[in-house]
C-alpha cells in the first residue's frame, strides 16, 4: 500500500556532473517497496513547483531507500539543494514492480544514461530471490555519465560498458551490445532509458525471441492513474482504449505491449 510520509534525508551527494544519489529514511515505504516501483517527491513545501516529481527506487534497504536522479529542470534543481537532516514528503511505493521469473537462465539489463536508476534494486532482488547473477549493459553518451558500475561489480554482475564517443567500453549503442551477447529464448531482458534506446532494444529482443520488460518514464501529476497525464500508446485495447498509464499500469511493461512506432 502507498504511504504519505515525511522522510529524513540521510545522505545526498553528486555522483557525476548533474547526477545525484539521495538516501531517505522511510521505514514504512522501504518495507513495502519492490524493484521497479517508484515514489512521488514533494521537492519543496508550498505551491512551487506545484507537482511532485516521480522517482524510481535505486536500492531498497531495511528502513531506507536510495534514489538516483539527474537534474532536468527546476524541480530536480531544487531537489539537489536538500541536505542531510532535512525532510521531504514522499508518496509511495507506487506502480507495478518488475516480475521475478525463475524460468529464465539468463537475465540481462540494458540501461541508457539515467535509465540505470531502477536496476541496482532489481539486480539485488534477482540475486536474492532467484539465485542468478544478472548481466548489465551500461550505456551513456560519454564515460563521465556511466553510473553504478562499482555497485554492480560488488554484486558480482558481469558488466558491459558502451559509450557513444568510445571514451569507455565499446563505441556502440546499448542495443548493439545486447545483440552481440546473443541472448536466446532462455533469456529475459530488462531495459530503461530514452525511448529510442528502448525501442531499439525491443527490436533486438523481438528478432531473437527474447522476452523484454521495459521500465518507462513519463511526466506525472498524480502518480496513481487518475489524471491520465502519463499515457503511452499500446498495441492492444485495454478498457476500450489503446493507451496505458505509466504510473498505474506500469511503469514496468512487457515491451511487446507498447507501440514503439511513435518513437
Amino acid at each position: 500500500m502507498p504511504y504519505l510520509s515525511e522522510c529524513e534525508v540521510t545522505s545526498h551527494h553528486e555522483l557525476s556532473p548533474g547526477h545525484y544519489r539521495l538516501v531517505l529514511h522511510c521505514p514504512e515505504i522501504a518495507q513495502d517497496a519492490q524493484a521497479g516501483q517508484f515514489c512521488m517527491l514533494e521537492v519543496q513545501q508550498g505551491y512551487y513547483p506545484f507537482l511532485r516529481r516521480p522517482m524510481c527506487f535505486e536500492r531498497i534497504f531495511k528502513d531506507s531507500v536510495s534514489i538516483l536522479y539527474k537534474i532536468e529542470g527546476e524541480g530536480t534543481r531544487l531537489l539537489s539543494a536538500l541536505s542531510p537532516g532535512q525532510s521531504i514528503n514522499v508518496q509511495g511505493p507506487l506502480g507495478k514492480p518488475f516480475p521475478l521469473e525463475a524460468n529464465h537462465a539468463r537475465h540481462i539489463m540494458v540501461a541508457g544514461g539515467i535509465g540505470i536508476a531502477p536496476f541496482p534494486a532489481l539486480a539485488e532482488a534477482i540475486i536474492a530471490k532467484l539465485g542468478v547473477t544478472p548481466e548489465i549493459i551500461i550505456a551513456a553518451r560519454t564515460d563521465s555519465m556511466l553510473l553504478c558500475e562499482r555497485e554492480f561489480q560488488q554484486m558480482g554482475c558481469k558488466i558491459h560498458l558502451a559509450t557513444d564517443d568510445g571514451s569507455a567500453g565499446q563505441k556502440a549503442f546499448a542495443s548493439e551490445v545486447l545483440r552481440a551477447l546473443a541472448p536466446g529464448p532462455d533469456t529475459i531482458a530488462y531495459c530503461c532509458g530514452p525511448m529510442p534506446m528502448m525501442k531499439a532494444t525491443h527490436r533486438v529482443c523481438e528478432d531473437l525471441g527474447v522476452r523484454c520488460l521495459a521500465s518507462l518514464e513519463a511526466e506525472m501529476a498524480c502518480g496513481d492513474g487518475v489524471c491520465l497525464g502519463c499515457v503511452v500508446e499500446a498495441k492492444v485495447e485495454i478498457e476500450a482504449e489503446r493507451m496505458v498509464r505509466v504510473c498505474y499500469d506500469g511503469p514496468v511493461f512487457d515491451s511487446a505491449l507498447i507501440n514503439w512506432d511513435n518513437y
